[in-house]
């Protein structure tokens, strides 16, 4: 999701209240924690000056943030980061302007952030190739988070909520383990999370009751073994994000068959089957049949 930050128009106050801002993300060390998911933790460059991490205020959960990475060959991104960036950047050749890509904030902790990568390889995108190379040196651009309460935090657990649901694929497992974490003592959980190896299967902490199926083979499993389960009595609340088709399915399946009130049901497409993100950007999340727009 690529959010404008708000125009600075007051003293330099009122750019602390700004939702969004650019940021310099400098790779300080990598680790594999499957065969498809890569943690890269990144830093800052020291400096001190606008682009350092003191700023960066992620409201975890399902903190979504958008990078801008370099093409293959090229030593950095070319992004332009002033008032009007968003016009520059669109002005540029698309081959040569910085990859623009939507991820989620792992986690936070004083002068790092960790940003898990789903290392696709049928073909592997820009974005996937360059997580894949990158070695403490490298470094990108992202529009993050000035504020923890921000529009691009999603789950929002509702007063009153007996028990949540929550349908993933691969490239909402970073969410979806967030999520886990930020769940309080005993509420009960439902998990499906569809990955593409069975050690993808990585330890997931948290302090509710959660019972977690991990499903391997096509999206579609997810949907089938949502419709199977029995779910509990009592207000719910879900959570379903990944391929924008299986995401579709589970909400209906939900709002329609279940009888889930749409508005407890947060949903977001992170891809397409059979688009590139660029185009699944451009196209855009169509509305879903009842009227309410997805929140991709």
């Amino acid at each position: 999701m690529t959010t404008e930050p708000t125009t600075q128009t007051e003293e330099p106050a009122a750019e602390a209240a700004e939702p969004f801002r650019f940021f310099r993300l400098d790779v300080a060390r990598t680790e594999r924690l499957s065969p498809t998911l890569l943690r890269i933790t990144f830093g800052d460059d020291g400096a001190g000056g606008p682009g350092s991490l003191d700023g960066f205020a992620s409201g975890g959960r399902d903190q979504s943030l958008s990078l801008f990475l370099p093409h293959p060959g090229q030593a950095e991104p070319l992004m332009p980061t002033g008032p009007d960036w968003f016009e520059e950047y669109r002005a540029l050749d698309p081959g040569v302007r910085a990859v623009l890509r939507s991820y989620t904030v792992r986690s936070q902790r004083p002068g790092e952030v960790d940003i898990d990568f789903v290392l696709h390889t049928d073909p592997a995108g820009p974005a996937a190739q360059w997580a894949g190379e990158a070695e403490p040196g490298d470094w990108i651009i992202a529009l993050g988070p000035a504020v923890p309460d921000n529009t691009a935090v999603r789950f929002r657990l509702p007063e009153g909520t007996d028990h949540v649901v929550v349908a993933a694929d691969e490239t909402a497992l970073p969410a979806a383990a967030a999520i886990l974490e930020s769940l309080p003592a005993g509420l009960p959980v439902q998990a499906w999370i569809r990955v593409p190896h069975a050690d993808d299967a990585i330890r997931l902490h948290t302090a509710a009751d959660a019972d977690v199926t991990w499903l391997t083979g096509p999206t579609a499993g997810v949907v089938d073994a949502l419709r199977a389960a029995e779910l509990p009595a009592g207000t719910p609340y879900a959570w379903l994000a990944g391929e924008a088709g299986m995401v579709r399915e589970l909400r209906r399946q939900l709002v329609r068959e279940r009888g889930f009130d749409r508005r407890t049901v947060a949903f977001t497409g992170y891809w397409r089957r059979g688009a590139s993100e660029d185009q699944f950007r451009y196209e855009g999340e169509p509305e879903a049949d009842d009227g309410a727009a997805a929140a991709g």
